[in-house]
């Protein structure tokens, strides 16, 4: 007796959470929630697992969101990869890119790799030694690692904040002047107005132009 047995391809898809899909003329785009840095495989195999669950949907868009980020963020660069799926009758010779499942697919990745973050998050400055630091905070857009500290006998309570890049050079050192007002703390660092805010591990970033409207967010040791 011949028993046959049917069974599918396991997917291997590192974990994910979809937290809003958002439909227009142009395009369906799915906010991706990922717990950590991923290489392009993985998130190609995520977006192949997301298609393949999304058959109705049509100009699919996925945009991956690290944690202590928020979707109401301005500017792409609050994304750590966006992925597109070109519609059959206008994908071109250039759309080499395939996922999991062979469908071309465009990706850009405009966060950090984990090898480059691991490095920024190691940095050890003289200026912050024997300091209470109060997170290490990966700035993917400037590629840097942004540390504020306070001294551990200071009668003012300053905050110190400096910002370093990958050769462990400090780009920026600032002391934010404290705004407080209805219990809402702003740490203004431009004499502009430009602020942020450090609350339960994610730095925030504000521009005046932007009316209070955050365009970076960071969660420390991500």
């Amino acid at each position: 007796m011949l028993v046959v047995v049917g069974c599918t391809k396991k997917r291997e898809v590192p974990h994910y959470a979809i937290s809003k899909l958002v439909k227009s003329d142009t395009a369906s785009k799915l906010i991706v929630n990922i717990n950590q840095r991923l290489s392009q495989t993985e998130l190609l195999s995520i977006a192949a697992k997301i298609k393949d669950d999304s058959a109705a949907l049509t100009n699919l868009q996925l945009c991956y969101l690290l944690p202590g980020h928020n979707d109401k963020n301005t500017g792409d660069n609050n994304f750590y990869a966006i992925a597109k799926y070109p519609n059959k009758d206008k994908s071109t010779a250039q759309d080499t890119l395939k996922d999991a499942d062979g469908n071309a697919v465009r990706l850009q990745i405009t966060g950090l790799s984990r090898q480059i973050a691991k490095q920024l998050l190691g940095l050890n400055p003289k200026e912050v030694a024997g300091k209470n630091i109060l997170g290490r905070f990966v700035d993917d857009y400037n590629e840097t690692v942004i540390i504020p500290f306070t001294e551990a006998n200071d009668p003012k309570n300053e905050l110190y904040i400096i910002e370093l890049d990958t050769a462990g050079k400090v780009v920026s050192a600032t002391v934010p002047l404290r705004d407080n007002k209805d219990g809402f703390e702003k740490l203004l660092v431009t004499h502009r107005g430009d602020y942020i805010t450090l609350k339960d591990s994610v730095l925030t970033q504000y521009s005046i132009d932007d009316l209070g409207v955050p365009y970076n967010s960071i969660k420390s040791g991500i």
